[in-house]
């Protein structure tokens, strides 16, 4: 009998990678809950996509101050220290929602400090697992890591958050707060990695700035930095109004369009088991290359078709080469940077994607409002192609790693 992937791995692996499921399905229970507990405070839309713009805002303010502190510090005992507080945000959420206490001002202040949580224990997490995995099963690590994400938080969460929300709306932040405390447990028994050499270069501002010269001279890494937050904008422009699309241009009812939106989990979860075997066979530049080209097409197909089942099957390739790009890019950042600006680099990298999407979640409404619906769809097209004519050349040093 072949052994598991997570064996292979090594045991430290598994014990991050099942921390990692673990609180991934808290965090989906959450996000669904989330907007139901506001919905249920107020009628406001404003009010209610405030909750997740909460939870967003810290990538933005804190992505490259976090990335230092995951450079800085111990990152096993970063990840748990983090796993614990966001434990007891979520335990004095839930209590306050179970005595009719809570406010819209409360949840988003717990809801800004799980954000913040974030930016550190998940810059750590990847920041960690070079430490912790033989070079040559990065690529297995990884995708282990993206497939648990697209299981556990976009399949199985999400409806058991709602569920449990229906049931007692403090019970989805309550099983939440659980599942951060038993991911704290899981990471603190993995092997503690030896120190990283620190900088001396005279504080936090400039060790980030080490950080970000490091990514901007690295002509590879650049490239990829660069073309996912290019990318990241025109995509969020799009898929921005991906509910007025589907409405008015596929014709689609309220559970059409959620059936529509699980291709995307459907296409990501075959990637993760596509994503080594893929790269093995052609090679990162070739995955790198090809993955621009599918995101133009998928911008181009969208626009063009009315018809539901072609967008649907436009829609699981596209989800597909999300997880392929995702390992494939993971991988060759792990096998580039050096290990004591790891957090940095990964952090500034968040930071580019998070800007890009936040920027395109705002022109994609305007766009859409001025002109059609599908006008942000062949805007992107158009921009993907002119990315990927930029990052051809560069993308080619992707073959000698």
């Amino acid at each position: 009998m072949r052994a598991l992937p997570s064996a292979r791995l090594g045991a430290d692996f598994t014990r991050l990678w099942t921390a990692s499921a673990v609180s991934n399905i808290g965090d989906g229970i959450t996000t669904a809950a989330g907007p139901l507990l506001v919905a249920s405070l107020t009628n406001d839309p404003a009010l209610v996509a405030g909750a997740a713009f909460a939870q967003q805002l810290p990538w933005l303010l804190f992505a490259l101050i976090s990335g230092a502190y995951a450079d800085r510090l111990d990152r096993r005992k970063l990840i748990v220290a983090v796993n614990l507080l966001r434990a007891l945000v979520l335990g004095a959420l839930a209590v306050s929602v179970a005595t009719g206490t809570t406010g819209i001002p409360v949840i988003y202040l717990a809801f800004f400090l799980l954000g913040t949580g974030e930016t550190l224990a998940d810059t750590a997490t990847a920041a960690m697992v070079p430490a912790i995995v033989a070079p040559e099963r990065l690529a297995a690590a990884n995708a282990r890591l993206m497939a648990t994400f697209t299981v556990a938080n976009q399949f199985l969460a999400k409806p058991l958050g709602a569920g449990l929300f229906a049931v007692a709306a403090a019970l989805p932040f309550g099983v939440d707060a659980v599942s951060f405390a038993v991911a704290a447990a899981l990471v603190a028994t993995v092997r503690p990695v030896p120190a990283q050499p620190r900088d001396d270069d005279g504080g936090l501002r400039a060790e980030i700035a080490a950080g970000l010269r490091w990514l901007w001279r690295h002509r590879l890494m650049r490239t990829l930095a660069l073309s996912m937050g290019l990318a990241n904008i025109v995509f969020c422009a799009a898929f921005a109004v991906f509910v007025l699309y589907a409405r008015h241009r596929l014709r689609l009812d309220e559970v059409g369009y959620g059936l529509l939106l699980t291709t995307f989990g459907v296409g990501g979860l075959t990637g993760t088991a596509l994503a080594v075997r893929l790269r093995a066979r052609f090679g990162a530049t070739a995955l790198l290359r090809a993955g621009l080209m599918i995101e133009a097409g998928t911008h181009a197909a969208l626009a063009a078709t009315t018809v539901p089942l072609v967008a649907a099957a436009v829609l699981v390739v596209f989800g597909i080469h999300t997880m392929v790009w995702g390992v494939v890019a993971t991988t060759l950042r792990q096998q580039v940077v050096p290990a004591h600006l790891m957090g940095r680099v990964i952090g500034a990298g968040a930071l580019i994607d998070v800007g890009g999407a936040a920027l395109g979640s705002l022109l994609g409404g305007l766009l859409a409002q001025a002109t059609t619906i599908t006008a942000p769809y062949w805007l992107a097209a158009a921009v993907m192609v002119a990315i990927a004519a930029a990052a051809w050349r560069p993308l080619a040093e992707a073959r000698t790693l």
